[in-house]
């Protein structure tokens, strides 16, 4: 069974168990001491399959089950052990005789109280779980069983006018509460010192105060010290390398009202007055330069270069690396195209808002010395009010093409949530993946591919005789090509000539590509060697939990996502040292998909679920973190800055699920609380 599975059986066993202790006491207040007999061996049943559940599940890691064998278990092994010494032999006793003495009986507060408490200890868990989430601390463990231990003394008294010791029991569980909500709620000196608001990043720099590795081991504290360099130093030249070219782009940020292919009408954010923003293109060893300005977006605007190793004063991220662009300023960008392959820009103020109002386009590197041949589309997929687009299109796109003629697809990613594309018609490979290639890809046909939020795929096939279709999510058609006349290679279809064969001859819309399985990339392609493995020696070593539950983010408690209990911008630093061999190791304990974005590098995966790799070797900058998973990647720390590490559902970046990567020595002027 999926550790996904595991985790939602424990919630059903969970909630099952709540509710059997909750009915077995409600039964026995009604005077129904067989129902309450039956609901008390469901009880105990339950329990036993809890105690299960949890044990199942820790065979996927401790993540998964701390606070559940630290805190939930014990509270609820506790509370169950008392309700069956106490109330228990009462029960069996009224159930056999099922009398009204028997009936009186089973009301008394030495019964129905004890049963309410193992069902008030059971649902306590879950609120540990869901609502505090990960990890279980001292001062969630205290509210969580003064929470519990309340319930029951106010039930007590609304049975009894006499409870012995019910002042003290009742001051102490205030206390008990307090202190709690103090140690849970209150920031300590560590995380004030650690912590990245305000300014955090930058005070810890310029200070060389320590910082916690926060590794699986526990890892000993970094400290900083040394030279300083403030990340404003580290730009982009203002002339490229010997044989490359200048390319100069202009992006004008506005608000503007768009027209679909549909004739559809959507106010947008813009670059340019279009969505996406003018594509930007480049030749392998071109210096790229885009002058940014700002119209009237009053939030402000920047250009983060998506997967692209950007030095860190070109990365675009607000109060890091630079002050978000307002209107009516500008910044100019500079960096090299070193890195062939697909990508994309966005800004990253406010990102959430403005990548979803329109605020992106796309960046593709060709190699140098490389002629252009056949057909190649570059295709971002978003959802832009409402409707699924494909460029600008929210109907299908359709092309011609000779057959024989090589095609390329370079898919990209640009909304939260991750999208399945199928290519029906024609057999192909998955040649790139976020803009790097595959080693060996082999011929694809009837499979789903799954693209994660913010990540690049490129399909590349031969026109054949008949149509083919790209689909997005099994439902809509993305991309039709259809046979043009002409010599293959021609390049009909590159000219962009429209397509007027009949739409009948292109697969239907209604096949059932929702049945085809998934690919799975970690088995796709031939292995190749790689600099490191996960046999390497790591100089740091990282784990990041990734949850949903209460935190302080800017002092303010809220549900929030977590990483590692914690939320932006109260998450630590994690600090490395140029040169580093850096293990990173991410968990999902909690019910949605984050896509995993670090900035300024590319990630090697060495493992999924603690099985490696054994197709080609997949470096990243983006990738899924589904339910139950745990990945490990690992990375060179090659390109000194301050860095974004974050969450790519970019609704979730924006409610806590993002943190910095600092390299030592480095210094930012800005305030640090990255806004977005």
């Amino acid at each position: 069974m999926t550790t996904d599975r595991l985790m939602a059986l424990d919630l059903l066993v969970s909630v099952l168990t709540a509710a059997a202790w909750v009915s077995a006491g409600v039964a026995a207040a009604a005077r129904r001491p067989r129902a309450a007999g039956a609901l008390f061996a469901v009880a105990l049943v339950a329990s036993l399959a809890r105690v299960w559940s949890v044990l199942a599940l820790a065979g996927a890691g401790w993540w998964f089950v701390q606070e559940k064998i630290t805190v939930v278990l014990p509270l609820l092994v506790a509370a169950g052990a008392a309700a069956t010494a106490l109330a228990g032999p009462r029960l069996l006793r009224a159930a056999r005789r099922a009398d009204a003495a028997s009936r009186d009986a089973v009301r008394a507060p030495a019964v129905v109280v004890p049963l309410l408490g193992a069902g008030y200890a059971a649902a306590a868990g879950i609120v540990q779980t869901f609502l505090i989430g990960y990890p279980a601390d001292p001062g969630t463990a205290l509210l969580l069983l003064a929470v519990a231990a309340g319930a029951v003394l106010g039930t007590w008294r609304a049975m009894s006018t006499r409870v012995p010791g019910l002042r003290t029991a009742t001051a102490a569980t205030a206390a008990a509460a307090v202190l709690g909500a103090t140690l849970a709620f209150v920031p300590s000196a560590e995380t004030t010192a650690e912590g990245s608001a305000p300014g955090g990043t930058a005070a810890m720099a310029a200070t060389g105060s320590a910082s916690h590795d926060h590794s699986a081991s526990g890892g000993s504290a970094s400290v900083m010290g040394g030279a300083t360099r403030p990340v404003t130093d580290l730009r982009g030249p203002a002339v490229p390398p010997p044989g490359g070219a200048v390319r100069r782009f202009e992006l004008t940020a506005r608000t503007a009202t768009v027209t679909l292919s549909s004739g559809r009408k959507v106010s947008a954010w813009t670059f340019n007055g279009q969505v996406p923003g003018p594509p930007l293109t480049a030749v392998q060893g071109d210096l790229v330069e885009v002058r940014l300005r700002n119209a009237d977006i009053t939030s402000g605007v920047t250009l983060h270069w998506h997967g692209y190793d950007v030095p860190s004063g070109e990365d675009g991220v607000p109060g890091l690396t630079q002050e978000a662009v307002p209107p009516g300023g500008e910044f100019v960008y500079r960096f090299v195209a070193a890195q062939v392959g697909t990508y994309w820009y966005h800004t990253h103020e406010v990102s959430d808002l403005g990548v979803r109002m329109g605020l992106y386009g796309t960046l593709v590197v060709t190699p140098k010395g490389t002629a252009a041949t056949g057909l190649d589309l570059t295709l971002p997929v978003h959802t832009l009010g409402g409707a699924t687009v494909t460029g600008d299109r929210d109907q299908p796109l359709v092309r011609q093409a000779a057959p024989g003629t090589p095609v390329r697809l370079r898919l990209i990613n640009t909304d939260n949530t991750p999208h399945r594309f199928t290519l029906e018609g024609t057999p192909y490979r998955l040649v790139a993946v976020d803009g790097t290639d595959l080693n060996g890809p082999g011929t694809l046909g009837r499979v789903g591919l799954r693209l994660a939020a913010g990540g690049r795929y490129d399909l590349a096939f031969t026109m054949p005789p008949g149509p083919a279709v790209l689909r997005i999510d099994d439902r809509t058609d993305s991309v039709r090509l259809v046979p043009a006349s002409g010599p293959p290679g021609d390049g009909a279809g590159a000219k962009g000539a429209s397509a007027t064969a009949d739409a009948g001859a292109v697969p239907a819309a209604g096949s059932r590509t929702a049945d085809w399985p998934e690919l799975d990339l970690t088995r796709y392609g031939a292995p190749a060697p790689t600099p490191y493995t996960a046999r390497s020696r790591f100089d740091r070593d990282f784990t990041l939990v990734l949850d949903r539950g209460f935190a302080l983010t800017n002092g303010r408690p809220m549900y929030a996502h977590t990483v590692n209990g914690a939320a932006f911008p109260d998450i630590p630093t994690e600090v490395v040292r140029e040169g580093d061999l850096v293990r990173l190791t991410v968990v999902n304990r909690g019910r949605e998909t984050h896509p995993w974005h670090l900035h300024g590098h590319r990630v090697l995966v060495l493992s999924r679920d603690g099985r490696p790799v054994t197709g080609s070797p997949l470096w990243l900058d983006t990738f899924d973190v589904r339910p139950g998973e745990v990945w490990e990647v690992a990375f060179r720390a090659a390109n000194p800055g301050l860095w974004m590490n974050h969450c790519h559902n970019l609704s979730h970046a924006d409610l806590g699920m993002m943190l910095h990567l600092a390299y030592e020595g480095v210094t930012t002027p800005f305030h640090g609380a990255h806004s977005g």
